[in-house]
């Protein structure tokens, strides 16, 4: 068994993310694997992905196993608990941990709604208007409707965070009003909500995907805001910029990392639709822990099978059993609020 006591144990950061077949959501996920690493220099660190691209969450664990490192933090890199963080990261860390009962495996908790989170919005979404404003003229934000994008998923817990995300921005930069969409699953999706936002009088819509990279989603939010913008001339559509490596972010995961070493590292249950009975998802409740991404574990970028592209950096249990949600839409323009989407 392992000593949880022992703070001279050599330890390890894994950063699990989620993956894409979009390069450029790989790179910007190594970038933020090398911001953590510069954080935590007498840690060492890996990254990898839970499905679509290389290296796979084992290969990361393999490696840092490896080097001799006997306590491992496993952070998500992810924002909200859905499926993922639920259901599918903890199956792949408890079957590792599991089959290396010698080493202290930890699973952090998702970044969640963060002070720090919002703080970034604000800066991408200020940064998307001070250029519109440079470019086409100032417009009051009372003029300007804030659409903010969330992933979209079959858990409405998750959902619902969007929406506090939304308005918290809303209230906090005094916008004349907020909408809510999704890239997938739930719904209005992106289209029907610009659709919605338009008809209400409002001169600017600014639509902020709420995501932490870039990648085959994100794309295709701004796709979206580029059909409106054809469409509607007369209403000026500002795509702002997702979070991407903001300096609250990087502080928000290491903040994280600290939490699962400290063993303050609780996730918030109350809503959860495998915990609970929550109306409409009643069959859910209590439902077995099981992944369900073995089918695109490590395709890699563009449906290609590339040997795995590992961060390798320089220089850290708790299993959170949930039931298993495949969070992912068709994306095909019309709601399927419980449908199967494919990357990210």
């Amino acid at each position: 068994m392992p000593n949880l006591t022992d703070t001279t144990e050599k330890t390890g950061i894994m950063i699990c993310g989620h993956g894409s077949r979009d390069q450029g959501a790989v790179d910007e996920f190594g970038a933020l694997a090398g911001h953590l690493a510069r954080r935590f220099p007498e840690y060492e660190v890996e990254s990898g992905f839970l499905e679509f691209a290389t290296p796979v969450i084992r290969t990361g664990l393999d490696k840092l196993k490896d080097k001799g490192v006997r306590r491992i933090v496993c952070v998500p890199g992810m924002l909200f608990a859905a499926g993922h963080v639920k259901n599918d990261l903890p199956s792949e860390i408890n079957a590792f941990a599991h089959a290396h009962p010698d080493l202290d495996v930890r699973f952090g908790r998702e970044l969640a709604i963060d002070a720090r989170l919002l703080r970034a919005a604000r800066i991408r979404i200020e940064e998307a208007e001070a250029q519109a404003n440079a470019a086409h003229g100032e417009v009051a934000r009372a003029d300007t409707l804030l659409m903010v994008v969330g992933r979209g998923t079959n858990d409405p817990d998750a959902n619902s965070n969007v929406n506090k995300v939304a308005r918290m921005l809303w209230e906090g930069m005094d916008f004349g009003w907020a909408e809510v969409s999704y890239s997938g699953v739930a719904y209005p999706l992106v289209d029907a909500g610009l659709n919605k936002a338009v008809r209400l009088g409002f001169r600017r819509v600014i639509v902020f995907p709420y995501f932490l990279f870039t990648g085959i989603l994100v794309n295709r939010i701004y796709r979206w805001a580029d059909d409106c913008a054809a469409a509607h001339p007369g209403i000026e559509i500002v795509k702002a910029s997702y979070l991407n490596d903001h300096a609250d972010l990087i502080d928000c995961f290491a903040e994280r990392v600290e939490e699962a070493l400290n063993g303050d590292n609780r996730m918030n249950c109350l809503l959860c639709k495998y915990r609970e009975r929550i109306v409409g998802y009643e069959d859910d409740h209590g439902a077995p822990q099981v992944g369900h991404h073995h089918h695109v574990v490590g395709v890699g970028t563009d449906g290609h099978g590339a040997a795995d592209r590992g961060v390798h950096h320089g220089k850290h249990g708790h299993h959170h059993h949930h039931g298993h949600s495949h969070d992912h839409g068709h994306g095909d323009g019309h709601e399927h609020p419980h449908t199967h989407d494919a990357e990210a």
